[in-house]
């Protein structure tokens, strides 16, 4: 199924380590192209850093980091983007977005905060304070305070707030198109050859989704629809349109 790498120099690659990427890793180490990287699991900022530095030539990385990074080249069909809700990436509060005067910022993620802030500013048309996000900010989510939660957290975060805003959603009411959170982004040149394999080997966890998801245990959702129909893993013509106008307003 996938290419003979055999003498080709290991690829150091990070990915984000939340539930989102486990099909597209699922098929990264089920396949013989993992005998020919370094793989690097962490969250989106950490990723996207390690690229900016060069300490890695591939990463699944937040598209909003795009634009800093020279040579940037998207290099993979796959992506974590979503057509409809994407459920793990939403703005939480205990009132309506109308009454919503500060927002905490998820310091895990660069794309959603982004995306958060356009959408206020261009959706909602809502002007608040935006407040850096540490270690537990999650408990400050309270009174007219709102926090952007991404990730595994997210689903956690649903069973505590009384309000929640899916980010994915707002967008594709707001533009018609879907959203592309991270893609797989190379800041050199990377040989066909690999990226042939790659590509099969991400298409491999997206076609093999039923054992993904018997590989963990997770209570707070069910990962199965998460998989088939919350995340949209095909880097498409519409997925691209999306994220172009996205970075055409993070110029802005």
């Amino acid at each position: 199924m996938y290419a003979n790498l055999i003498g080709l120099n290991k690829i150091k690659i990070g990915a984000v380590s939340y539930l989102n990427t486990k099909p597209l890793l699922y098929g990264i180490k089920h396949s013989a192209i993992i005998n020919n990287i370094e793989l690097i699991e962490d969250h989106p900022a950490n990723i996207a850093e390690l690229l900016l530095a060069n300490k890695i030539d591939i990463g699944l990385v937040p598209t909003a980091i795009i634009p800093q990074i020279s040579n940037a080249t998207i290099v993979a069909d796959y992506c974590i983007g979503a057509n409809a809700t994407v459920a793990s990436v939403c703005l939480f509060s205990e009132t309506t977005i109308d009454n919503i005067e500060a927002v905490i910022l998820d310091y895990q993620s660069r794309t959603s905060v982004a995306l958060c802030k356009i959408l206020l500013k261009e959706y909602w048309k809502r002007e608040v304070k935006f407040i850096e996000g540490r270690e537990g900010y999650r408990n400050e989510i309270k009174g007219t305070t709102a926090a952007i939660v991404i990730g595994d957290r997210a689903f956690e975060q649903a069973k505590q707030s009384a309000y929640k805003y899916d980010l994915a959603e707002a967008w594709i009411n707001f533009t018609k198109l879907p959203f592309v959170f991270a893609a797989w982004v190379a800041n050199t040149n990377i040989e066909q050859e690999f990226m042939n394999a790659f590509n099969k080997a991400n298409a491999y966890g997206i076609e093999n989704i039923d054992k993904v998801v018997e590989d963990i245990n997770y209570p707070f959702y069910n990962l199965q629809y998460y998989y088939t129909n919350n995340i949209s893993y095909f880097l498409d013509e519409e997925k691209k349109k999306g994220l172009e106008l996205f970075l055409q307003f993070l110029k802005q």
